[in-house]
């Protein structure tokens, strides 16, 4: 048994932040040895466009398995490019998908 699904990624409000996460839960048959992936997934958001989700630096994993409940997935911005005072942050919300099984 296994199950997929999307989520949204809040890295907040401009300029936004580093690194962000979410919970997913809601999944009882999920084991600490599942297999769990999750990735952007290259749809508009409220905040950016599909093609700014294939672009984007952004790296999304999932991990933090709590058997019966769920998992989180955690996203960081990968550019070493850092913008006048704000450093590497990103804003907005970003689609992802996950499946585990």
């Amino acid at each position: 048994m296994g199950a997929q699904g999307l989520a949204v990624i809040d890295f907040g409000a401009f300029p936004g932040k580093s690194d962000a996460s979410v919970a997913v839960t809601g999944q009882a048959g999920i084991l600490t040895s599942s297999l769990v992936q999750a990735e952007i997934r290259p749809v508009a958001s409220i905040d950016h466009s599909a093609d700014e989700h294939m672009l984007e630096t952004v790296k999304i994993w999932a991990a933090t398995i709590v058997a019966g409940t769920g998992f989180t997935i955690y996203g960081v911005n990968t550019s070493q490019l850092a913008s006048q005072g704000i450093g590497t942050r990103i804003y907005g919300q970003w689609n992802v998908f996950w499946v585990w099984s």
